[in-house]
C-alpha cells in the first residue's frame, strides 16, 4: 500500500469531519492521525486537494488561527471568504481558535 496515499486519505477523512463553522489546526489533524510532527505533510496534502468542494480545506488553519497565503483555490482572499459564509469572524487574517476551534473525539 502507497503510505503518502494512505496519509492523504486520512488526512481527507478527518478534514470532512470538521463541521461547518469550525476550524481546525494542521497541527490538530496531524496528532488525530498519529504524528504531531507531521503538520506540514498535512498542509502538503491540502494543498493538492483533489475535491476542494468535498474536502472542505479551507477549515484548516495554523496554530494561531492564521489563514493560509497560500491557499490553494483562490488565495487567502477566498479562504477568508469561506470561512465567513459559515459564520466564523476573521479579524485581521486570523481566526479565534478559542471560540471556532474544533477537537478531534
Amino acid at each position: 500500500m502507497d503510505i503518502n496515499k494512505n496519509f492523504f486519505a486520512n488526512v481527507y477523512g478527518l478534514v470532512k469531519k470538521v463541521p461547518k463553522g469550525k476550524v481546525v489546526t494542521y497541527g490538530e489533524i496531524a496528532r488525530a492521525i498519529g504524528n504531531k510532527r507531521m503538520s506540514r505533510q498535512v498542509g502538503w496534502a491540502l494543498h493538492v486537494n483533489p475535491k476542494p468542494g468535498e474536502i472542505p480545506c479551507h477549515r484548516v488553519v495554523n496554530r494561531f488561527g492564521e489563514l493560509s497565503s497560500a491557499f490553494a483555490f483562490g488565495g487567502i482572499n477566498r479562504q477568508e471568504e469561506l470561512l465567513r459564509d459559515e459564520g466564523v469572524a476573521v479579524i485581521d487574517g486570523k481566526v479565534d481558535l478559542g471560540k471556532y476551534g474544533y477537537k478531534f473525539d
